[in-house]
């Protein structure tokens, strides 16, 4: 039997309801879409909007960890530190690349980062005053993200996908980093102690808020969801991060501040108390406690080092010149 023939516009490409037809296909039979694919519009916007997010917040998320390299009690807790935020750096790297298969500019979206035209994650708007908070942020936050990011390891999108691979790899020995620095701590003094817990009073809920907002307040999760873009919707990744997260704050011997936080016998998960979604609304549009810091930091980073990135691309050009 013969394949079967394409229709065709006058140029002989195929037309755009076919080219749908077979996008359609590749996301029904759970395969990957490549850069050089045909993609709807819709399609690879939402992909730029959530890439370019995920890459911003990798690089603003140096920052809160960062103000505790040269203060870290040791040196070898010095040296975890660094190499945990150079894999920041790197994560960022890896997405910025991913969102530029997409036809997008890395210092196009850094400007519309700069510029507030694009987010990134609310929890890099808190603040870290104690050295529990680089724990804390190793067991909550990158617990959180591993939640969020392993299922898009299976993203519909080939370049996203492969490099939630190897960021979810750094991510899990980030989290088990941040678990064996707080068990330490625990083990320690009645202050370090109070400081463990200081510090997961602060960032449980924000933790919490990571996943964006509950599903019949999310626009883009169900269009998402269809396109294989993400596999679970926030709420289900919300659960899934409480029930992983419980046990091991008991391990610790933390109380994780939530009153309304107990066992459902019936549904075989932990139920927990309301989440403040007026404060995540607030600090997403740029009322958070550290907002105006870390985007100014930001900025300074790209308008002090502008003159690297001239020459790096000068430098480029020339021997791509050279080669050609």
């Amino acid at each position: 039997m013969s394949a079967p023939t394409l229709d065709r516009s006058a140029t002989g490409s195929p037309d755009e309801a076919t080219l749908q037809e077979q996008f359609d296909a590749t996301i029904a039979a759970d395969r990957r879409i490549e850069p050089r694919d045909w993609m709807p519009e819709g399609y690879r916007k939402t992909l730029v909007r959530q890439v370019a997010q995920h890459a911003h917040s990798e690089i603003i998320g140096m920052q809160p960890e960062g103000d505790w390299l040269l203060a870290a009690p040791s040196l070898r807790r010095k040296a975890v530190l660094l190499a945990k935020v150079q894999d920041e750096a790197g994560h960022g790297l890896y997405l910025y690349s991913a969102a530029e298969t997409l036809g997008a500019d890395r210092a196009d979206l850094t400007d519309k980062l700069i510029e507030g035209r694009q987010k990134y994650s609310s929890i890099f708007n808190y603040p870290t005053p104690a050295y529990a908070d680089v724990g804390v942020i190793g067991w909550l936050v990158d617990g959180a993200a591993i939640c969020n990011q392993v299922p898009l390891c299976r993203s519909s999108y080939g370049p996203y996908a492969r490099a939630m691979i190897r960021v979810c790899k750094e991510e899990s020995f980030h989290q088990r980093q941040g678990y064996e620095l707080l068990m330490t701590m625990m083990r320690g003094t009645d202050e370090q102690r109070a400081m463990v817990q200081d510090a997961v009073d602060r960032w449980w809920w924000p933790s919490l808020m990571m996943f964006g907002p509950p599903d019949d307040e999310s626009p883009n999760t169900a269009q998402s969801m269809a396109w294989g873009i993400k596999r679970h919707t926030n709420d289900e990744l919300r659960q899934r991060f409480v029930d992983m997260t419980v046990p091991q704050a008991q391990a610790l011997g933390v109380t994780l501040p939530d009153p309304d936080l107990a066992w459902d016998e019936s549904s075989g998960h932990w139920r927990f108390g309301a989440i403040d979604w007026a404060e995540f609304a607030r600090v997403l549009a740029g009322d958070g406690p550290k907002n105006a810091e870390r985007i100014a930091r930001r900025r300074a980073a790209r308008d002090d080092n502008a003159w690297v990135v001239e020459a790096a691309t000068a430098y480029a050009r020339k021997h791509e010149r050279g080669a050609a």
